[in-house]
């Protein structure tokens, strides 16, 4: 399959390459063609195979590789998850299914992603002699699934930069005292969104494109702005449906809606696109916390990111520019590349872009959004356990308590899969407070006394971080990033 961009749909190029360059020239997002389409008549045989197997056969969809080679991906990828299924099923109540996405060696859904791109990108590379430069911004989760994945992968080098107050404690420690040869992290001076807006400019900027590459590199993304970290995403909602219908816990071909905590708008974006594959997918519900500039934008139809920024409990959606949104305009303005263009100008110079009423009702039709504060997200913590004896992470419980207001206001009793995103072992500090009154301010500490609270062990790949050495210290500015890259590769 062939793709192109979201801000000039002239460009087609071949789905390896789109995964190599990560970003479009023209600073758009890959897209494919088209969306090839699911048979829902083998939907059971789907829910009765591995993970993997699933996995390559929705990744074969769209990347020009044999279903042989997917298959070789994805069992790799997934073969150290620390739970045999990969993607385990809870059922909380009578028809809500929470979709566990944390058990691989990050504990967040990224690793669902971030396992498989760099296999994608090594076949990417056999088509250049040059090496490839990783650059990622985040938010939290990403830059350690990032750098696991990216690890000692021959010929590679990975940078990731997060924002110095924006990431939990378990998070940065991830991150700093992560191993390899081919590693560098920094703090950045600002929020996410300054983080990734310089990321995104770096790649935008042909001089610096031709400095990495006069170094011997070539750019590419790890964000969910590269077609090849959101494809793997589409595949565990397919997953899900296929394993609740084969379990008959709904009929082929019954609805479902989905609630996904959002930030970057890539996790959500994925349930549209395996809906728009003919996965039968109701209500998307897109639940953000108190940086709600997305609820705001379903509500009225202006994206306004210049606004007050909350660090939260929830800290990997604390976002205002939500990279992944320009893909599902591209999409409500029945693909029209000049639209977008100017809609994201306006954003890049005034921070906001407004869009028609009659484009407001088209994505009314598959979205709902709403926002929940820190308050109801702790109590829907304490709720989950004390209830269901379930821990949530803070970011799961934006999305259960985002669910529980819209089935009061709408009255829906469709079953409903939640998106549960990070082990709540990488929030200890405030899950154990949600649950106990509790505060602790160690983070080991914290899940020792949430794990004995609870009766669940902690996992090992956080507690050996514990006397971790933590090899990355600086903290820059974010007009220093573009310079400090540059630095990285001498």
């Amino acid at each position: 399959m062939n793709f192109i961009s979201t801000r000039n749909t002239n460009e087609s190029i071949s789905s390896i390459k789109a995964v190599l360059k990560g970003i479009s020239d023209d600073g758009g997002l890959f897209v494919p063609e088209i969306f090839p389409q699911i048979d829902l008549k083998n939907i059971e045989e789907w829910g009765r195979a591995s993970y993997a197997e699933c996995a390559a056969r929705v990744l074969g969809f769209y990347f020009d590789l044999s279903l042989d080679t997917m298959r070789t991906i994805t069992e790799a990828a997934y073969r150290h998850f620390d739970d045999r299924e990969i993607v385990p099923i809870q059922k909380i109540g009578e028809r809500d299914y929470i979709m566990e996405l944390f058990h691989g060696p990050t504990l967040a859904f990224k690793d669902m992603a971030l396992q498989i791109l760099p296999r994608l990108i090594e076949h990417a590379m056999e088509e250049t002699d040059k090496n490839v430069l990783i650059i990622t911004a985040t938010s939290g989760d990403t830059g350690k699934a990032a750098l696991e994945g990216f690890c000692d992968v021959p010929r590679t080098k990975i940078i990731v930069f997060y924002p110095k107050d924006g990431v939990s404690d378990m998070q940065r420690i991830q991150m700093t005292s992560q191993k390899g040869s081919n590693v560098y992290v920094a703090a950045v001076r600002g929020n996410f969104d300054d983080t990734q807006t310089a990321v995104k400019a770096m790649f935008a900027d042909k001089a610096f494109s031709d400095a990495a590459r006069k170094q011997g590199y070539v750019l590419s993304s790890a964000n969910s702005i590269n077609f090849g970290r959101l494809a793997p995403q589409i595949a565990y909602y397919i997953y899900t449906y296929a394993r609740l219908v084969a379990a008959r816990e709904f009929q082929r071909g019954e609805e479902v809606n989905v609630v996904v905590p959002t930030g970057n708008f890539g996790n959500i974006l994925a349930a549209y696109y395996a809906k728009r594959m003919g996965l039968p997918i109701g209500k998307l519900i897109c639940a953000s916390n108190k940086n709600n500039v997305l609820t705001d934008f379903f509500e009225s139809g202006v994206y306004a990111a210049n606004r007050e920024f909350y660090h939260t409990i929830s800290p990997s959606m604390d976002i205002l520019v939500s990279s992944n949104l320009e893909r599902l305009i591209f999409e409500a303005y029945g693909r029209n590349s000049s639209i977008v263009s100017e809609l994201m100008d306006e954003l890049r110079l005034h921070s906001h872009f407004a869009i028609s009423g009659q484009v407001k009702t088209w994505l009314l039709k598959d979205f709902y959004a709403d926002f929940s504060d820190e308050f109801p997200t702790m109590n829907s913590i304490k709720h989950m356990f004390e209830i269901y004896g379930y821990l949530m992470d803070p970011h799961t419980a934006v999305a259960r308590t985002v669910l529980e207001k819209y089935k009061r206001l709408t009255q829906d009793n469709t079953p409903t899969i939640i998106a549960a995103t990070a082990s709540p072992f990488k929030f200890s500090q405030d899950v154990l407070y949600a649950i106990s009154k509790k505060r602790v301010g160690d983070p080991f500490e914290a899940a020792r006394a949430l794990s004995q609270l609870s009766g669940q062990p902690v996992p090992p790949a956080l507690m050996a971080l514990e006397n971790a050495e933590e090899r990355f210290g600086d903290v820059i500015e974010k007009d220093a990033m573009d310079g400090t890259v540059l630095a990285a590769l001498k």
